[in-house]
């Protein structure tokens, strides 16, 4: 390679460095952000050449700048970049030129780039979360002042359902002047926040029906539109996961394993993983277990039910996740929708063995 191109990027800056293949002459600049400030300073290079930029937050925009200027950019891990460099100081000029290193070695970690088309659609899953945050964040608020005047509702399961709500209204009329002016403005945010949600689900539904990979997740137990949706768009292209194990990975819903000297312990997941994919198989299986008794013949009812016994909800769950997390890997890669079965596969049967195992060691 002629040479070696890597950036350190901020939020108002960035930090190139080119390093010469034949010489190892670097060169570093900083670069402001603008629109086009990375075109500009990719002028001169050779078309193709590779670009390494870390996985931050406004990766989005460099990495399409980078591909305008017909460059190849390389999204790098950063957890596992720095742990490679194995620099005891951390200055930025280090990182930008531990980056160029790494490509030198032929040992940088580098993750899938997501085409933007699929970047922007998962806005739309992304956006419906935080809305839905939003939402329970208004609901506590509005339940806890009531309750600080000691007008809890007790007549209706759901207090802002529509038969809960006309009771709602009744108890805030109820609160001191200005204590009832701020719970009304609380009301009000929260029909806002409950539109623009159904906003966004109704365009999910319309995108779903477009999508047939997302159909194909539906069928799975627990797996509703939205959840099919998100799943969908945060996988992408199902063929970079080689094995189910490694989407349920991705995904979170394998347990940290610590293993020195004999002894086996078994840790929450990892942060670097794929949080709202995370969130999805653990809105699932929640699902499943919620719907366990009602549906007591499916395979995820007897899976849960069994650890259920054996060790504890969260941990029952855990395994649910997993299981749904291959189980969708399989589907996709399959093109065939979810199947019963009647009996533990060798893998469930694995999985359960570690579960006792894990019992076994922390008991």
């Amino acid at each position: 390679m002629k040479e070696y191109i890597s950036f350190d990027s901020h939020k108002h800056y960035t930090l190139a460095e080119r390093e010469d293949g034949a010489t190892g002459r670097a060169v570093q600049k900083r670069i402001e952000h603008s629109p086009g400030a990375v075109r500009e300073y990719l002028q001169g290079c050779e078309p193709g050449t590779a670009v390494a930029v870390e996985a931050t937050g406004n990766w989005y925009w460099i990495v399409q700048e980078i591909e305008e200027a017909k460059m190849r950019p390389l999204l790098v891990h950063p957890r596992k970049a720095k742990l490679m460099m194995g620099l005891i100081n951390k200055t930025d000029q280090l990182d930008v030129h531990g980056l160029n290193r790494l490509q030198r070695n032929g040992t940088l970690p580098t993750v899938w780039i997501p085409p933007g088309e699929l970047r922007d659609l998962r806005e739309l899953t992304r956006t419906r979360l935080v809305l839905t945050r939003q939402r329970t964040q208004l609901k506590n608020r509005i339940s806890a002042t009531l309750a600080k005047y000691g007008l809890q509702q007790s007549d209706c399961s759901d207090r802002y359902g529509k038969k809960g709500r006309r009771s709602l209204e009744q108890r805030v009329q109820e609160l001191p002047r200005h204590t009832q002016w701020a719970t009304q403005l609380l009301l009000e945010q929260l029909d806002f926040v409950s539109d623009q949600i159904q906003k966004t689900e109704q365009k999910l539904n319309h995108l779903l029906q477009e999508t047939p990979d997302m159909q194909l997740v539906t069928t799975a137990p627990g797996i509703g539109a939205i959840l099919a949706t998100t799943m969908a768009l945060e996988i992408g292209d199902i063929s970079r996961f080689a094995v189910p194990e490694r989407l349920a990975s991705y995904s979170g819903t394998t347990p940290r394993v610590h293993a020195s000297g004999g002894k086996v312990r078994y840790g929450p997941s990892r942060s670097d993983v794929n949080r709202y994919l995370k969130w999805a198989f653990a809105e699932a299986a929640n699902s499943v277990a919620v719907n366990h008794r009602r549906c007591p013949q499916r395979h995820v009812s007897q899976l849960y039910r069994r650890l259920r016994k054996k060790t504890n909800h969260p941990k029952a769950i855990g395994a649910v996740a997993r299981h749904l997390a291959e189980a969708v890997h399989v589907m996709l890669t399959r093109k065939q929708p979810y199947k019963e079965r009647n009996r533990p596969t060798g893998l469930e049967v694995e999985v359960h063995a570690r579960f006792r195992h894990e019992l076994s060691v922390t008991h």
